[in-house]
């Protein structure tokens, strides 16, 4: 399994930051409100997304367990959320006054460093989202959504199937891909006709990977940029 934080930076939220218990439907924080804490996931998931004013909602990650929530404020002066986190399921998060934060960072320079490269990796999974969203129209989209959940989620049975154990709606996906709940239906029926999926309920299975690469023009990135968190 693959931390989406490392253990010294996650240390610093287990030693100075605030537990709390946080129900479903709630969120930690509004794309646009003064920025005050940082987040840190114990358990649960939450999902970070940016909401036009007419509705429409891009989900850009989903946040488990030992993640950060609010990285793109890290030493930064505008002084204001990019981003919307809503808890898609019970969680347990430490909150960390941003500043606090911040001084914690620079009283250690390798600690700062190691941050630095966390964020740039955080940087090359959102690029590598943009580029699939932009690049590559509707279906590339949900087939590199579908990978990409592969690889933070998917089990792998004895015959070759994927289980991409994580329960996700058509709405869910939707908004991953920034389309219609309608054009995903439509989608992921035709990779069923074609067996390169089945679904239970909201559980998806993968049978042809390398169907799906394909047709994205996969570039193989590393499991750790390929990722949905």
């Amino acid at each position: 399994m693959i931390d989406p934080l490392p253990a010294n930076i996650s240390k610093i939220f287990k030693e100075n930051g605030s537990l709390l218990k946080i129900s479903k439907g709630s969120h930690l924080c509004l794309e646009g409100e003064p920025v005050k804490d940082i987040f840190y996931v114990v358990s649960g998931k939450v999902i970070l997304s940016k909401e036009t004013v007419s509705g429409k909602e891009l989900t850009l990650r989903i946040c488990g367990s030992n993640d950060c929530i609010g990285e793109g404020i890290i030493f930064s002066k505008t002084g204001f959320y990019p981003l919307s986190a809503k808890v898609m399921e019970s969680a347990t998060i430490i909150t960390l006054d941003k500043n606090l934060f911040e001084m914690c960072l620079s009283q250690e320079p390798a600690l700062l460093i190691e941050c630095i490269s966390w964020l740039q990796l955080q940087n090359l999974k959102a690029q590598t989202k943009m580029r699939d969203l932009l690049l590559y129209g509707k279906k590339g989209a949900l087939y590199s959504t579908i990978i990409r959940l592969t690889n933070t989620y998917g089990m792998l049975k004895e015959n070759g199937d994927i289980v991409i154990d994580y329960p996700l709606t058509n709405s869910d996906l939707a908004n991953l891909c920034a389309t219609s709940r309608e054009v995903i239906n439509r989608m992921l029926n035709e990779l069923k006709k074609l067996e390169v999926i089945s679904f239970d309920k909201s559980i998806i299975t993968v049978h042809k990977l390398d169907f799906l690469k394909r047709e994205c023009e996969c570039e193989n990135c590393p499991l750790n940029i390929c990722r949905i968190d």
